[in-house]
Formats: C-alpha cells, structure tokens, sequence
C-alpha cells in the first residue's frame, strides 16, 4: 500500500463526490477502520461503532436516506459512525451521554478520512440524513445513534482545494487572566 506522510495528507484530504466503479482493497479497508480504531476516546472507552456498507442496494438507499447524495450510490464502502452514549454514560454520566459519545464518534471518522487520503483513495463525509431512518434501514441495535458517513471509493474526480479561514481569524492565544492576544 501506497502510503503519504501526514501533512501531505492532511493537504491532499478533499471532499471526493464521484468515484470509480473499482472495488477497493481488503487490507486498504483494513487499514481505515485500524487507523479509525486507533483515534483518542473518553477514558478509552471508544463509545462508538462502525457499521460497513458495500452492498449495491444498501448505498443507494443510503444515498436516497441522505437527501439525494447521490455520490454514495457509487462509493465502493461507506462507513457509517456510531455513538454508543450509553458506553460512555456508564462512565461519565450525562456529559458522557450527551458530549463524549459523539466526540468519540466523529474523531473517529476523521482519523478514518485522513487515513483514505493517505491510501490514495477518495471520502466524503456526510451528516445531512435522517437519523431514525438510517437506524432502520441498517437495522441499528437500540441505543446507537449515526453521527457520520464517510463515503469511500477510488477517486473520479480531483476537486481543487478549498479555501480556509486565516489562522489568525481562527486563533486566540488565552491565558488564566482571559483573551490576551491574537
């Protein structure tokens, strides 16, 4: 496997929205959910699940659940990340319940999206769906809730880099006393 280093990466990572009808690779798909696996939780509680999608019919009704996203239709998989609040309520309450399951969970599918870019693969994340109809739909054990879908495949298209805000409109330096400077 053809791997990049991490800033490269990070700078390579884009929102790929039509991708190639090629299967991806056992060990690559392997290598995304370790990667997934391996991102930081609450009290390494790792309160989420990742539900695997690659059959035909289940992305295209993935795709219509998701407000038309008709580019999840053609991804080879997508991974579809599960809080699991109860996991974490167990340990931390409310806060774990209601906050930490979720970080969990979408920590998750960004250590997930940085490893496709590094395989050379394409992802796009989605949040735009109906959380009870995907429960349906992949038939979710009670308790977990979607949070993400990380559409995943061979690229199709190359979409050009988008802009960000200037880190100086992004950062604020903080210190005991409160905001001290840019």
């Amino acid at each position: 496997m053809n791997k990049r280093d991490f800033f490269q990466t990070v700078e390579a990572r884009r929102s790929v929205r039509a991708f190639q009808p090629k299967p991806i690779e056992a060990a690559q798909l392997e290598a995304i959910l370790a990667a997934a696996n391996r991102a930081p939780s609450a009290g390494n509680l790792q309160a989420y699940e990742i539900g695997i999608v690659r059959d035909a019919a289940t992305l295209g009704a993935l795709a219509r659940t998701c407000f038309n996203q008709t580019f999840l239709a053609q991804a080879a998989v997508a991974l579809v990340f599960c809080a699991d609040p109860a996991r974490s309520a167990a340990k931390y309450g409310a806060k774990g319940e209601t906050l930490y399951s979720l970080q969990d969970a979408t920590i998750a599918t960004a250590y997930a999206e940085l490893a496709v870019a590094a395989l050379g693969l394409g992802a796009c994340w989605v949040g735009a769906f109906d959380e009870e109809t995907i429960r349906r739909l992949l038939g979710l054990r009670a308790g977990l809730r979607p949070v993400a879908i990380l559409a995943i495949g061979w690229p199709a298209e190359q979409p050009p880099r988008t802009s960000r805000r200037d880190l100086a409109d992004l950062t604020r330096e903080y210190a005991a006393t409160g905001h001290t400077s840019r």
